[in-house]
């Protein structure tokens, strides 16, 4: 699993790499009159605008799109490499519990005993995703998508999940008075801040 998780820490560095690169050109275009990705280039008699640098702006707009292309292919790197993650994690506890066969206890072993929770709510906002799903203050999560407490490495990851799988509907358990409780949780734009409208923190050690 090491082979996996390094490459997961090389893909998570590009995208802030990429990120870092499209802040910087979109900060160019605001300083060229705050023109943006689509405000018109040239002036009402149809002459290119002499109040901003024409040249530096569509060259920032075509990188802008371009490094927008790398960073949603990353994404999905990212998610393609939590999923495999996930799966050699499971594999690797298949491992294991198969050479301790003390009287067939590998088929009582419980949900609770595989998930651990690796992340509480904290704020759930009123008409948002996250409150459309049915997630509430105090759940403890225990999958998230493809992260489970085995995968979970920072709060990036569940961020790129929820990025990747924008208007898809994700599996997300939590854990509710002692109890594991499955949701339908589809990140979305809505009238709130952000995609889920709740707030996530990772569990205290």
């Amino acid at each position: 699993m090491a082979a996996s998780t390094q490459n997961m820490n090389h893909l998570m560095k590009r995208k802030s790499d990429l990120e870092a690169e499209i802040k910087a050109l979109n900060e160019v275009l605001d300083s060229q009159q705050g023109v943006g990705l689509k405000e018109p280039l040239v002036d009402t008699e149809g002459f290119p605008r002499a109040d901003i640098d024409v040249y530096s702006v569509r060259h920032a707009r075509h990188q802008i799109i371009c490094l927008q292309n790398d960073h949603k292919a990353v994404m999905a790197e990212i998610e393609e490499e939590l999923y495999k993650i996930h799966a050699e994690a499971r594999k690797a506890k298949g491992e294991s519990m198969d050479t301790t066969e003390e009287g067939g206890s590998v088929q009582t072993q419980s949900l609770t005993e595989r998930l651990s929770p690796f992340a509480d709510v904290d704020r759930v906002d009123e008409g948002s995703p996250a409150a459309e799903a049915g997630l509430k203050v105090g759940d403890a999560i225990v999958q998230f998508g493809s992260i489970t407490s085995s995968t979970f490495q920072s709060m990036q990851n569940i961020a790129s999940v929820v990025q990747h799988s924008k208007d898809n509907p994700l599996k997300v358990i939590v854990r509710r008075k002692d109890r594991e409780t499955p949701l339908s949780l589809t990140p979305k734009s809505w009238s709130g801040r952000g995609l889920l409208g709740c707030n996530i923190v990772p569990v205290k050690r």
